[in-house]
């Protein structure tokens, strides 16, 4: 089985002035798409992921595609902060890491199964230091299907 399925990523209210958008591609081979700079209100990140694998066979989905980064069973999704999502000038070069291992099956059903619904995950924009969130999130509530 293949399928793409929708993600939404909440970035709730990240620091002013600081660019911030979804990694495609790793390496030094990559691109930031959906480039938004902060004003400090919630940002919005949405987009797809391939999901591989038989529910039958395989206990957790194989996540894939280009935004989908890291080896298997430790998949995430980073968002780019500062020079690294292309902001010239800024002080901040970060990247936030979305882990995507608590997507399971059912969800992946249920997004399947109605096309009003996706997966949604609402994380910290701001980190303790008062800067842009970065590594990898935490707390992380995982991902939540929502309509």
């Amino acid at each position: 089985m293949e399928l793409e399925i929708t993600l939404q990523i909440v970035l709730v209210k990240p620091p002013e002035g600081v660019d911030y958008g979804v990694q495609k591609g790793s390496g030094n081979m990559y691109e930031t798409i959906q480039k938004q700079r902060s004003n400090g209100a919630d940002l919005n990140f949405k987009f797809l992921i391939t999901i591989k694998g038989e529910p039958r066979k395989d206990e957790m989905p194989k996540y894939s595609g280009p935004i989908v980064q890291g080896p298997t069973g430790g998949k995430f999704v980073y968002i780019d902060i500062g020079t690294c999502a292309g902001q010239v000038g800024s002080i901040w070069s970060r990247r936030l890491k979305v882990p995507l291992y608590t997507i399971t099956w059912k969800d992946i059903d249920a997004v399947n199964k109605n096309p009003k619904l996706i997966l949604e995950t609402i994380v910290p924009g701001t980190a303790k230091d008062g800067g842009p969130n970065c590594a990898t999130v935490k707390p992380f509530n995982g991902w939540h299907v929502r309509e």
